[in-house]
């Protein structure tokens, strides 16, 4: 594909009418044709002037396949467009020439419609190239210059205007505002942005709050935003997913290596049949001018064009379209092998959960205020670094409107147990039990049974303890993302059979995510490698699966899988490398559209394949038998290659019903 991709830049560079000329050519061959045939069948002229019609007619429409079978004649191929060449020679040689100027304005018609579908998938592609603008503004000692962005270096500061493109990919210092990531990412609803508090220490890129953080190509919104610059332009994300979508084209699908194949050995057979052909007259009563009509006639009918196309025009329309909605699909085999695929196996965390844990209760316990319960956690865990106290004390503020007032003092980290602290004067304990049995402050059953149906659900609990008794249960959850149970639901729908969690945490929580969003089976307490042979099991029960995942921590479990499908990959270097399928978006709702996509891309190759292959088999026999002619095999023939074209176009309106 690439060598052939390579020539066809190298023959139709500086054509004479432009990127059109194949197209222009096909039509004057079809022009000269008609006026040929019409002085031919109505006036008196001389038999040379028609001749001469038909002769520039075969000239037009034998430029660009002449050039392409005799690039590949020269590295020892034969293929489509030799036979078509031998065809309409033939015809020439026996006088049929409208027959011949037909078959070569149809194929040059057909292949110049086939290089437009393919540039059509390509340009839509290629439209992610135009999405980063020109040039940026750099604010440079305080004035703004205007440099090409090739000219960018890593932590200048450009300044974005309202609405217009961002130039590099970044992180805000200044300014906030709601940008449309839809170019990159395929979200419809433009994304509030703001800037990173301390500018001075920033961490790597992937590591920043996806909040701070700016794509080249994507739209600014209503106020002005200073971008300290993280990514050469070359290395930009927008960048990356035009090259990999084009490095695409080179990866084959399974069906286009079948078909390859096919046609290396069909080819020659062709050739060899029809030369025998030839020599009919020697075994059957008839004319050598009979047996080669016969043949060349033959010659059309079994040339396999409509096959040649019909699988790559499909995987590129399927993965353009794809790439309009923010999906980056990896090649043909990727497009097919999801088509296939009925069972998936979901990373819990970011993929199923939102990855952040959420305040999920706070229950006072021995007649204590909730309102002073709320206030006291909040004193203490807001001067905790622990990832848990962070979110509990964010989730206070917001679901109790309160501030910390900063009452607590003296907080000691317990390893392993919780936390202990000076509220009021007296110590506060939050943690586990092992914390409160430490500190000789009783647990009774009561309150063990209310803990451990908390954890039963895949809550992780802590008491309250304060003046040496238990005050309160607080309870923190990764909750499921708010599409997840729909999206799961649309998957069943389509034919996906098991969804299956594996997950590090603890087999409770695993099972009680599963039980909120409809999974079918959850794997819990998982280390990396445990989730390798969690895979090695479901492809041996099931043969083909997709994993979906962050592509990050779990890369070794998504490269065993058929499909790996990573989320958010907009903003991760190691997901846009590694997967199979990368949804720049963090939205799960984009999977069931691309496996419908795949589906349809699969259902569409078929239809093709069928169409070229039974139009083979239909026009075969009956040439051989000479129950018609050439002007009947070349329209049905040519005619099935139009028709797998324009089907596989149809990919590029796919929608989701």
């Amino acid at each position: 594909m690439k060598e052939h991709k390579e020539e066809h830049n190298h023959n139709h560079n500086n054509q004479i009418f432009g990127k059109k000329t194949e197209l222009y050519f096909a039509i004057l061959c079809g022009v000269f044709l008609i006026v040929g045939f019409l002085i031919e069948k109505l006036t008196d002229l001389p038999h040379w002037v028609s001749l001469s019609s038909y002769i520039v007619s075969y000239f037009f429409g034998g430029y660009f396949i002449t050039i392409e079978a005799s690039q590949k004649i020269i590295k020892g191929g034969f293929d489509i467009d030799f036979l078509m060449i031998a065809a309409a020679a033939g015809a020439a040689y026996i006088g049929s020439w409208v027959e011949g100027a037909l078959l070569l304005f149809l194929f040059s018609l057909g292949h110049a419609l086939e290089h437009y579908a393919m540039g059509k998938a390509k340009k839509s592609i290629e439209a992610l190239g135009n999405l980063s603008p020109k040039t940026a503004l750099v604010k440079k000692d305080g004035k703004l210059e205007e440099v090409p962005i090739e000219d960018l270096k890593l932590n200048d500061v450009i300044v974005v205007k309202p609405n217009t493109k961002i130039a590099a990919d970044g992180v805000i210092i200044s300014g906030s505002s709601s940008i449309n990531q839809a170019p990159i990412t395929g979200e419809s609803i433009p994304v509030g942005k703001t800037f990173i508090e301390d500018s001075s220490s920033i961490p790597i890129f992937n590591d920043i709050d996806k909040k701070h953080v700016v794509f080249s190509g994507t739209i600014n919104g209503d106020a002005s935003l200073e971008v300290l610059v993280l990514k050469l332009t070359k290395d930009s994300t927008v960048s990356r997913l035009i090259k990999m979508v084009s490095d695409v084209e080179t990866q084959k699908s399974p069906t286009q290596r079948l078909t390859k194949k096919f046609e290396k050995w069909y080819v020659p057979i062709v050739i060899i049949v029809v030369f025998l052909l030839c020599f009919a007259y020697l075994v059957i009563d008839e004319t050598f001018s009979e047996s080669l009509y016969r043949a060349i006639t033959v010659l059309v009918a079994a040339s396999p064009c409509a096959l040649a196309i019909s699988t790559p025009s499909a995987v590129l329309s399927g993965i353009a379209r794809a790439a309009q909605k923010g999906v980056l699909i990896k090649g043909g085999r990727a497009l097919e092998d999801l088509g296939e695929i009925t069972t998936i196996a979901f990373d819990k965390t970011g993929t199923l959960t939102e990855g952040k844990p959420k305040l999920t209760n706070l229950i006072p316990l021995h007649d204590f205020n909730e309102n002073e319960l709320a206030q006291l956690v909040l004193e203490v865990e807001s001067l905790s670094n622990h990832p848990l106290a962070k979110a509990i004390a964010n989730d206070l503020k917001v679901k109790y409107s309160m501030e910390s007032q900063n009452k607590a003092s003296n907080v000691n980290a317990i390893q392993g147990k919780g936390i202990q602290a000076t509220y009021s004067g007296n110590s506060v304990f939050i943690g586990n039990v092992k914390l409160m049995e430490d500190s000789s402050i009783k647990v009774d059953s009561i309150i063990s049974s209310k803990m451990d149906g908390l954890l039963e659900n895949g809550h992780t609990v802590m008491l309250v303890a304060f003046k040496n008794e238990i005050i309160g249960l607080v309870s923190v959850m990764d909750v499921p993302r708010k599409t997840a149970a729909s999206t799961l639901k649309r998957l069943k729908e389509i034919g996906i059979k098991h969804m299956i969690m594996l997950t590090g945490d603890h087999q409770n929580v695993g099972d009680a995510i599963a039980k909120q969003i409809g999974l079918t089976e959850a794997k819990g307490n998982l280390l990396p490698e445990d989730k390798v042979e969690a895979i090695k099991e479901l492809i041996k029960r099931d043969k083909k699966i997709a994993m979906v995942g962050d592509g990050v921590n779990d890369a070794p479990a998504m490269a065993l899988s058929t499909v790996s499908v990573a989320m958010g990959a907009a903003g991760s270097d190691v997901a846009l490398e590694t997967a199979d399928v990368a949804l720049m978006s963090d939205k799960i709702e984009n999977l069931p559209f691309v496996i419908g996509l795949s589906r349809e891309s699969k259902r569409i190759i078929k239809q093709n394949i069928f169409v070229s292959l039974g139009v083979v088999a239909l026009l075969v026999p009956i040439t051989i038998l000479g129950l018609t002619n050439i002007g009947l095999a070349v329209a049905f023939h040519e005619g099935s290659t139009i028709v797998v074209v324009l089907n596989a176009l149809r990919l590029l309106r796919f929608k989701m019903e």
